[in-house]
C-alpha cells in the first residue's frame, strides 16, 4: 500500500514539474522574426504609429523621438493615402547585429499600386525582438534627411453637352468677390455687416475669413463666388471700400434651373463619401457629383489626376520617382436633351408643381425631361449659405424633388391601358355597349354605399371608343372587373410594373399595389381608370404610350446620346398590335371628336392622339384631396417629321383650371 502511495505521489510530482515547465516555456517564448515584423506593419497599416513605436530598438529610440516618429509615419503615410498594406516574408537569416528580415511590401496609393523589396534587422532587447528603425523601413532609398512629396496635376472633369453640343455643365467663368483688409474704410465693421447683406453670408463669416492666419494687408480674401452675370450684386459690393472682384474658373451651368434637376451639381466631397470611395483617388478636397447626371455619371465625368510620389534630399532636389500616374482628364457625356426644349417647357411649367417628358417615339431619346419648381446648380458650386439651403431643403413645394422620377396616380390617362389589356388577353370586345349606367355605378350592394362615379353622361353606345372620347369611368371600372384580377395584374407585369425600366436614371417603380396584389373587387374597378393604387412613372408611362404607334412594342427610353446606337424596345409585345391600333385610332378621336375631352388640343394639320386624366389623392374615399392633371399627347401619323410622346402632370390641377391648363404646353411641341 505504501508503494503505491509512493508511486502516486512520483506521479503527480512529475505532472507538476512540466506543467510548470510548460508555463515557463510558453511565458518566457520568444516571438519569432517574422512575427513581429508582421505585428509592426499591421499597426502602421492600422495607423497605430504610438504602439508601433514601442516596436523599435532602444538605439532606434535614442535617434528619433517618439512625436517625431509618429508625425513622419503619419504625414508620409497619409499623405501618399496609403491603402492595404501587405507583407511577404521572403527570408531570416542571422546578422552580425542580429536577426536579417527580408520582404516585399505592396500598398495602395493616390498614384497607383506601390511594391519594393526591403529588410531591417531585429535585435534581441529583454527577451524580445525589436526594430533597428530608420526612415528605409517606410521605404528603401528614404535616407535620414529625405522627404517624400505628392505633386498633383489636376484633371479637368468632362463636359455634358445637349444632343446639338450645346453646354450644359463645364468650365466657365465665376466673379470672385472679396475683401482686401488694408484697403478698407475706418468704418470696417459697418462695411463688413453691409457686404454680409449683399452677398447673402453671415458677418461672423466674414469676420472669420479675414482673421485666418494667412490674412495680410495686401492679401485678397474670397467671400463669396457669384456667377458672372449677377452684375447687380457686384456693383453694389464695389461700393464697399476694400472690395475687390476677381475672375475665377468653376464648373457653371448655363440652362441654370431650367435643367438642374435632371443635371445635378458637384460639390466638395463629405467624410462620408470619402469613406465610401476610399482606394479611388478622392482627397478631402475632391469634389464629387452629388445629384443628377454628375452623379450618375461620375465616373466617367472625373477622370483621373496626374500624381506623381517622388523623393527628395535635403536640398529639394528630386532623388527618386517611387510611382507616377499620368494625367486622365475626365470625358464628355452627351444627352438626347434639346436645350431649347428643354427651356421652353420649363419656362412654361415654371410657376407650377409638375413634371413633363418629352421623347421621340421611334428611339425612345428623351428630348426634354422637366421637373418644377427647381434649384439652380449654379447656387452649389459659387456656395451657398446656411440660411439659403434652409431655405431650399426646407420650401414646402419641394424644388429638389425631380418629379419625373417619381411615381403618381395617372387618372384617366390609365384608361387606354385599361383597354389595351383588355384587348391584349381576349377579355373585352371593343365594340360592345357596356349599356347606361348613368353618373355613379355599383357592380352591386355588396360594395356597400361606394360608388363609382363620371361626369359626362353620353347617349351613344358605351363602347371602348365613346368611353374614352367622353373619358367614362364607369366603363372602364367594368372592364376592369370583366378582365378580371389574374389578367388584369398580367397585363400590367408585361408592360413592366414591380420592376425597374432600365432607364440610365434610376426611377421609381411603377405600381398597381403596395402588396404586389390586387385582391379587392372596389379596388380592381378604381384601377380601370387609374385610381386604386395605381401609381406610375412619367417616363414609364411615356414608353406604355410609345406601344401604340409601334405596333405593340414599347420603346426603350434613353437620355445618352449615341449617333450610330439602334432604338431598342423595352418591352416586346407588350400589348397586341391589334389593340394598339385601336387605342391609337381611339386616341386620335379624344382630340378630333368633338365631344372629345382633349379637343381643345386640336392641331391644325397634326394628326395626334391624346388624353386626359385627372387623379384626386386621398386618404379615405369620403374625403377631398389633392387633385393632379394629366395630359398625355403623341405623333399619330406615321409620316410627321415629329414622332413624338409627350406625357405631361401638374399637381394642385384644380387651382389652375385642370388638365386643360397643359395643352398649351404640350402641343407647342408639336407644331
Amino acid at each position: 500500500m505504501r508503494s503505491k502511495k509512493t508511486i502516486v505521489g512520483i506521479i503527480i510530482a512529475i505532472i507538476i514539474v512540466v506543467a510548470l515547465i510548460t508555463i515557463y516555456i510558453v511565458t518566457n517564448k520568444v516571438k519569432k522574426p517574422e512575427d513581429v515584423i508582421n505585428t509592426y506593419f499591421s499597426k502602421i497599416s492600422d495607423k497605430k504609429y504610438e504602439e508601433a513605436f514601442e516596436m523599435i530598438s532602444q538605439s532606434s529610440k535614442d535617434k528619433v523621438a517618439k512625436e517625431t516618429f509618429i508625425e513622419k509615419n503619419d504625414s508620409i503615410y497619409d499623405g501618399i493615402d496609403m491603402t492595404n498594406l501587405t507583407t511577404e516574408i521572403k527570408s531570416v537569416e542571422n546578422d552580425s547585429e542580429g536577426q536579417k528580415v527580408t520582404y516585399t511590401q505592396k500598398m495602395n496609393t493616390s498614384a497607383g499600386e506601390v511594391q519594393f523589396d526591403n529588410s531591417v534587422i531585429l535585435v534581441k532587447e529583454d527577451k524580445e525582438y525589436k526594430l533597428n528603425w530608420s526612415n528605409n523601413i517606410i521605404y528603401p532609398d528614404l535616407g535620414d534627411n529625405d522627404k517624400i512629396r505628392v505633386k498633383t496635376l489636376e484633371a479637368e472633369r468632362g463636359n455634358i453637352y445637349d444632343r446639338n453640343n450645346t453646354l450644359l455643365a463645364g468650365k466657365g467663368n465665376i466673379s470672385s468677390i472679396g475683401l482686401v483688409p488694408g484697403k478698407m474704410s475706418v468704418n470696417k465693421e459697418e462695411d463688413i455687416e453691409k457686404l454680409a447683406s449683399i452677398l447673402g453670408v453671415s458677418a461672423e463669416n466674414i469676420n472669420n475669413k479675414l482673421n485666418m492666419s494667412y490674412v495680410k494687408d495686401d492679401t485678397f480674401v474670397p467671400i463669396k463666388n457669384v456667377a458672372t452675370t449677377e452684375n447687380s450684386i457686384k456693383e453694389q459690393a464695389l461700393t464697399i471700400s476694400g472690395v475687390k472682384i476677381t475672375t475665377e474658373s468653376g464648373r457653371v451651368y448655363p440652362l441654370g434651373k431650367e435643367a438642374s434637376l435632371l443635371i445635378g451639381y458637384v460639390q466638395a466631397i463629405n467624410a462620408e463619401e470619402l469613406a465610401e470611395n476610399e482606394g479611388k483617388g478622392y482627397n478631402s478636397n475632391s469634389v464629387i457629383g452629388k445629384a443628377g447626371i454628375e452623379k450618375y455619371y461620375e465616373d466617367t465625368l472625373r477622370g483621373k489626376d496626374g500624381k506623381e510620389i517622388y523623393i527628395v534630399d535635403e536640398s529639394g532636389n528630386k532623388k527618386k520617382t517611387i510611382v507616377k500616374q499620368e494625367l486622365e482628364n475626365g470625358k464628355d457625356v452627351k444627352l438626347t436633351i434639346d436645350a431649347n426644349t428643354q427651356k421652353q417647357v420649363y419656362d412654361s411649367l415654371e410657376e407650377n408643381k409638375g413634371a413633363y417628358v418629352a421623347m421621340d417615339s421611334k428611339t425612345g431619346e428623351i428630348l426634354a425631361l422637366v421637373s418644377t419648381p427647381s434649384y439652380d446648380s449654379n447656387d452649389f458650386t459659387l456656395g451657398m449659405s446656411t440660411d439659403e439651403w434652409t431655405a431650399l431643403s426646407e420650401d414646402e413645394n419641394k424644388p429638389m424633388l425631380n418629379r419625373c422620377l417619381q411615381t403618381w396616380s395617372p387618372g384617366s390617362t390609365f384608361k387606354p391601358v385599361t383597354g389595351a389589356i383588355g384587348i391584349s388577353e381576349g377579355k373585352i370586345n371593343p365594340e360592345e355597349d357596356f349599356g347606361r349606367s348613368g353618373l355613379s355605378w355599383q357592380k352591386d350592394s355588396s360594395w356597400g354605399s361606394y360608388k363609382v362615379t363620371t361626369l359626362t353622361p353620353y347617349n351613344e353606345p358605351a363602347n371602348m371608343q365613346n368611353a374614352l372620347i367622353r373619358s367614362d369611368n364607369i366603363y372602364f371600372a367594368k372592364a376592369a372587373l370583366k378582365i378580371g384580377y389574374d389578367s388584369f395584374m398580367n397585363g400590367l407585369n408585361k408592360l413592366g410594373f414591380n420592376e425597374d425600366i432600365k432607364f440610365e436614371i434610376s426611377t421609381d417603380k411603377s405600381t398597381y399595389d403596395t402588396d404586389g396584389k390586387i385582391d379587392d373587387e372596389v379596388q380592381l374597378a378604381d384601377s380601370g381608370y387609374g385610381q386604386g393604387q395605381i401609381l406610375v412613372n412619367p417616363i414609364h408611362m411615356a414608353s406604355i404610350y410609345s406601344a401604340f404607334v409601334n405596333n405593340g412594342n414599347m420603346i426603350k427610353p434613353t437620355i445618352i446620346y449615341d449617333e450610330n446606337k439602334k432604338p431598342e424596345y423595352l418591352k416586346e409585345n407588350a400589348i397586341s398590335e391589334e389593340a394598339a391600333n385601336i387605342i391609337k385610332d381611339d386616341l386620335v378621336q379624344v382630340v378630333e371628336n368633338s365631344n372629345g375631352t382633349a379637343h381643345d388640343a386640336k392641331i391644325n394639320g397634326v394628326k395626334i392622339g391624346a388624353k386626359t386624366g385627372t387623379a384626386e389623392l386621398k386618404a379615405s374615399k369620403d374625403e377631398e384631396g389633392e387633385v393632379i392633371g394629366w395630359f398625355n399627347a403623341f405623333t399619330a401619323d406615321e409620316n410627321a417629321d415629329k414622332q413624338l410622346v409627350v406625357v405631361s402632370m401638374v399637381e394642385d390641377a384644380n387651382s389652375v383650371g385642370g388638365s386643360h391648363y397643359l395643352f398649351p404646353k404640350v402641343t407647342q411641341l408639336f407644331k
